[in-house]
């Protein structure tokens, strides 16, 4: 923000406007222990004694913040097509129309804002985001670096609920058996999804009609689909990238009987046992279902607590005394839950 002319442009965004300083306030406030601090042009700027005795208010929580700005990293350079190094967490924008373009983005101990657009608000072709502010940003990051005003920041740490977890690649939910592609991604207990993806589907098809059937024969032979929603095909389909189209599937009624009779059980720990526990000497609780096949995986109020294979036990303590929801998930979706009564004793 070189000056306080530029303070009137605007970005609209869902609807409303966002100033170039609200944008780049907003953006400290993620490496700023997500506090919303005021913007000050000069060092005796009233605004920013008056906003200061009103404290600076947390708009997010630092795990939301974390990864927020851990995935803004990762996106390329525009000239290089890799990851900035040093580490530049930023994002373009275009707004409606072209009227501008526009790149925020955090690094070291800077925050970085710029536009680029009509005065006047007229729209030009041109006006995109990623081609005519972006490379404008990166030149002012690298020059800030050529003049050695870029130290090396400290290495930010993930706060302590913070964990990772593998995931399907092509959802973001926990793999079913017929997702190959995994990948590692945060998890946030009691805000990240938590449900088994099904995306993946594995079908008996009839080679000769192409459909799906529900007795395997000589000629029948099992692939799996990926079954997306129709509005998430629509948007492959406009953006050049249709996806192959998947068979319906045949109303096997007597197999799902026999599936839904192959979802896990939860056996330990027992129904209606209050369990108790030893603080001085925690002796951890195991956690087993059985009835299904591959991995399954456990949670604790929505806390993710780990995977195991079908048959396999899980071992947990509880941080305290307490009633817990435990559920355990398989591959193919399917669930058992089970309260649990926990108290403590020194």
């Amino acid at each position: 923000l070189a000056s306080e002319k530029h303070y009137g442009l605007a970005l609209t965004l869902g609807g409303g406007e966002v100033t170039m300083e609200e944008l780049a306030r907003l953006y400290a406030m993620l490496a700023n222990g997500c506090e919303l601090k005021p913007i000050a042009y000069m060092r005796n700027d009233m605004r920013l004694a008056a906003l200061s005795k009103t404290g600076n208010p947390k708009l997010l929580s630092e795990g939301a913040a974390f990864v927020t700005l851990d995935m803004l990293k990762t996106n390329p350079r525009p000239d290089s097509g890799l990851p900035p190094q040093p580490a530049v967490a930023w994002k373009t924008g275009t707004s409606w129309g072209f009227r501008d373009a526009w790149t925020a983005g955090v690094f070291g101990r800077y925050v970085l804002v710029v536009w680029a657009g009509n005065f006047n608000g007229e729209g030009n072709p041109a006006l995109v985001g990623v081609s005519a502010a972006a490379p404008l940003f990166f030149n002012i990051v690298d020059a800030l670096r050529q003049e050695g005003l870029l130290a090396a920041g400290k290495a930010r740490l993930p706060p302590a609920k913070l964990t990772r977890v593998e995931v399907c690649a092509a959802t973001g939910d926990l793999p079913n058996a017929w997702c190959k592609e995994h990948v590692n991604t945060w998890f946030m207990p009691g805000k990240s999804p938590i449900r088994v993806s099904n995306l993946h589907r594995r079908v008996l098809i009839d080679p000769q009609t192409g459909g799906a059937v529900c007795e395997e024969g000589a000629h029948t032979r099992w692939q799996v689909y990926e079954y997306w929603p129709s509005d998430m095909r629509r948007m492959f389909r406009d953006a050049g990238m249709p996806r192959r189209e998947p068979p319906r599937q045949a109303e096997c009624s007597g197999r799902m009987r026999n599936a839904d009779a192959d979802a896990p059980q939860i056996v330990s720990p027992l129904r209606a046992v209050t369990y108790t526990v030893r603080l001085s000497q925690p002796v951890p609780l195991s956690l087993r279902a059985e009835g299904s096949v591959g991995r399954q995986y456990w949670f604790s109020n929505e806390a993710l607590l780990g995977d195991v294979m079908a048959g396999d036990s899980l071992s947990w303590n509880p941080p305290s005394a307490g009633h817990y929801n435990l559920r355990v998930v398989d591959e193919n979706g399917r669930s058992d839950t089970r309260e649990l009564a926990v108290e403590a004793v020194p």
